[in-house]
C-alpha cells in the first residue's frame, strides 16, 4: 500500500475529501496504510515541502494552507475563536487583531505557529458555550457568537485581565438581552456593570476607558 502512496495522488484525495488540516492518525485512516507508513510518508514528503508542519502531530499542504481560525481550532482542544479576535472578525470593533485568541477549557496556553500567536484562555466548563460552526474560506470554524464573544471579553475586564480601551465598539451589531442573557451565566455582577457602563459610553458616543 506504502508504494501506492504517489504525492500527487495524495494531495489531490486530501483536497477532494477538503481535509485542510490533519494529524498521523487521520492519515492513516484516510490512506489506509499502517501507523509507521503514514509518519514516513508524512515526514519524508514534509521534508519535500509537499505539506506544512503546524506543529508535532499538525500539517497542511504547503499549496493548500489552512486559514489561521482552522489553525486556531484544532491547536488546542476543545477550543473556540473569542475575545478580540471575534469582536474584530465581527466587525464590533475597528481594530485589526493579529493575535488569535480563544476560549478553551484547558489549561491556559499560548503558541506560535506560521508566525501566528494563538492565545487560549481558560473558562469553566458550563461557560463553555454560545460558539457556532460557522464556515469560513476553506473550513468550518468554531467561533463565538456576537454576544458570547463580548461577554468572553467582559469576563476579562471584571476579573481587571482586559481593559476596554477600544475607541468605537458598534454595539449597533449586538443583540442586548442576548448579551445579558450571556452575561448571567458568570454570576458575576461587575460584568452587568460594564455593559451599562459601555452602552452609555457608546450613546455619547466617547472612547470606551
Amino acid at each position: 500500500m506504502l508504494q501506492k502512496l504517489k504525492p500527487l495522488y495524495v494531495a489531490k484525495k486530501l483536497k477532494e475529501k477538503k481535509i485542510i488540516l490533519f494529524s498521523p492518525l487521520e492519515f492513516k485512516r484516510i490512506f489506509g496504510v499502517s501507523k509507521y507508513a503514514a509518519q514516513w510518508f508524512i515526514k519524508t514528503y514534509t521534508e519535500k515541502e509537499l505539506f506544512v508542519k503546524i506543529r508535532n502531530g499538525l500539517y497542511t499542504l504547503v499549496d493548500s494552507p489552512a486559514n489561521r481560525y482552522l489553525i486556531a481550532n484544532r491547536l488546542y482542544e476543545p477550543s473556540y475563536i473569542s475575545f478580540d479576535t471575534g469582536l474584530s472578525f465581527y466587525g464590533l470593533i475597528p481594530e485589526t487583531i493579529y493575535t488569535v485568541t480563544s476560549a478553551t477549557t484547558k489549561t491556559t496556553r499560548e503558541f506560535r505557529a506560521e508566525n501566528v500567536r494563538f492565545v487560549y484562555h481558560k473558562i469553566k466548563k458550563e461557560l463553555f458555550t454560545g460558539y457556532k460552526a460557522m464556515k469560513y474560506l476553506d473550513g468550518t470554524i468554531l467561533i463565538a457568537e456576537p454576544e458570547k464573544a463580548l461577554a468572553d471579553y467582559l469576563y476579562f475586564a471584571s476579573l481587571k485581565k482586559r481593559g476596554l480601551h477600544y475607541d468605537r465598539l458598534d454595539l449597533k451589531k449586538i443583540k442586548k438581552a442576548k448579551l445579558l442573557n450571556c452575561v448571567r451565566a458568570f454570576k458575576r455582577p461587575g460584568m452587568t456593570k460594564l455593559i451599562k457602563q459601555i452602552y452609555v459610553e457608546f450613546g455619547k458616543p466617547k472612547r470606551i476607558r
